[in-house]
């Protein structure tokens, strides 16, 4: 596991917006790699592509090398250049912040509307359903109601003709029950004087005799009820035929179900237009922060451009202190027509390292040496104007020496002023400079080799530049030369 713990401030915080990352002053990067070659990568305990890990730690900590076309030919990094020596950065904090929320709102209103879209594409015939139920005017329990009412109908002639006879053995035959209910109370009555258990017989015959008249009327009464009605078994079978039909069409088997697809049709319908006032609203909200956007854009184009002669000037004069006195970069801005992450600007690097000599894109004329210095001024500058933690020179110093290799060395030395520098270099004019002197060696034993780096005391140190001027075993010249490049020479 390889971790590492940064302490950032609020510059730093559009490397997490951009991907989506929450923002910590103190930032953990971390990679896991497990011993079948597979590995993680994590930015505050939140998982991330290597991709990303790569984009945020490059920013993080910067290593410059002597392969350094790509970065200054990067237009974010030319971009960056003015920015930096713009000293707007907490306006372009606060531009970036809402850019970020910009492009969010606008993906969010484009699936809105490629929803809406889809969802119009069906309302027609949303429509359709719903207002095909709406005009059956569905009650709970019809079905059930009108399917019985159907049958009774249907059975008309039977039950009368049941409820008829049931009603004449009750009371209208010469024999019929309530006659001769009648008599039984009329002979029980002559003799329940006599017996109190008759007397109570006699009682529960009477009651029986008014429930037996009760019913019979109540037969009568459901007779003369029934009655059937070619309209109106018309009437109830038009009336299924609809519910049978949407109960078909729908796929469900109750009244009750087609009212709730009713109701979800309805609620469907209402979203859609609910949906659309939804889109207005994110609409108008957009038009609100493009303008805002557009005003912070503009503003930073009028610091931009404020700031690109003084930049220029700048790193020309570093240019000279490491000895390409007639070099000269030109910064250009072009303003796009539409915003970017950025603003609206674009700078193209432009440098002439000969007089006499049009400028041009600065990765197609530089030598080695050339690009070396040139990465070197425009980082020395910017160094005094940003908060980046640590700055790695792996080599830049490919294609310089003797006078030259001492200003740089010089201008590399000041760096520290402002953070933390680690050069690796072959020059001894370079390698006095450092407050502190690692040096890297191999060591075999046992037929394997190692690799270290310990640091130096001064006396080793002083050899170690001896021999970067002269070799092994450097002569007392080189040795005086050394104590001099490092500032021992009276000790």
């Amino acid at each position: 596991m390889i971790e590492g713990t940064f302490k950032l401030n609020e510059n730093s915080q559009h490397l997490f917006l951009d991907h989506d990352l929450d923002y910590q002053e103190e930032s953990i990067l971390r990679r896991e790699i497990s011993i079948d070659g597979k590995s993680r990568a994590f930015i505050n305990d939140t998982p991330v592509t290597l991709s990303v890990m790569k984009q945020v730690g490059e920013k993080l900590i910067d290593i410059h090398s002597q392969h350094a076309t790509q970065e200054v030919s990067d237009p974010a990094f030319q971009l960056s250049i003015v920015d930096t020596l713009a000293n707007h950065m907490p306006l372009l904090t606060d531009y970036r912040q809402k850019f970020h929320a910009y492009r969010k709102l606008s993906k969010q209103l484009s699936a809105m509307q490629t929803a809406a879209d889809e969802a119009r594409s069906k309302q027609d015939y949303e429509q359709f359903l719903f207002n095909e139920l709406e005009a059956a005017n569905l009650k709970a329990e019809e079905q059930e109601q009108l399917e019985a009412e159907l049958e009774l109908l249907n059975n008309a002639e039977s039950i009368k003709r049941s409820l008829v006879n049931s009603y004449a053995m009750l009371s209208e035959q010469e024999i019929s029950v309530l006659p001769m209910l009648k008599e039984v109370v009329s002979q029980l009555n002559s003799i329940e004087k006599y017996n109190a258990e008759y007397e109570a017989q006699n009682e529960r015959l009477k009651s029986a005799l008014i429930e037996l008249k009760d019913i019979s009327e109540e037969l009568m009464a459901l007779e003369e009820s029934v009655v059937f009605s070619v309209g109106r078994v018309e009437e109830i079978n038009t009336r299924l035929d609809v519910i049978y039909a949407l109960q078909q069409k729908h796929r469900v088997k109750t009244v009750e179900e087609l009212i709730q697809i009713r109701e979800d049709l309805s609620n469907s319908l209402n979203k859609m237009l609910s949906g659309d006032e939804e889109i207005v609203k994110l609409q108008k909200g957009l038009e609100s922060l493009r303008a805002e956007l557009e005003k912070k854009a503009e503003k930073l184009s009028q610091n931009r451009s404020k700031s690109i002669k003084n930049s220029e000037k700048q790193i020309d004069e570093i240019l000279m202190q490491v000895g390409m006195p007639n070099a000269k970069i030109h910064l250009e801005q072009t303003v796009q027509a539409s915003l970017g992450k950025d603003g609206k600007d674009q700078i193209t690097l432009l440098f002439s390292a000969n007089a006499g000599q049009a400028p041009a894109p600065v990765g197609k004329i530089a030598s080695g040496g050339e690009l070396s210095r040139l990465m070197l001024a425009i980082k020395s500058i910017m160094a005094k104007h940003t908060a980046l933690p640590t700055l790695i020179f792996d080599e830049i110093d490919t294609g310089i020496s003797g006078e030259t290799a001492l200003r740089v060395g010089d201008v590399i030395g000041h760096l520290e002023k402002n953070m933390q520098v680690l050069c690796i270099t072959h020059l001894p004019q370079i390698a006095s400079k450092g407050q502190a002197h690692y040096f890297v060696y191999k060591h075999e034993a046992k037929d394997k080799t190692t690799t270290g780096i310990r640091r130096l005391s001064a006396p080793e140190r002083v050899d170690a530049i001896a021999e970067m001027l002269s070799g092994k075993n450097p002569g007392s010249s080189a040795l005086e030369n050394a104590k001099d490049l490092l500032g021992y020479k009276n000790e």
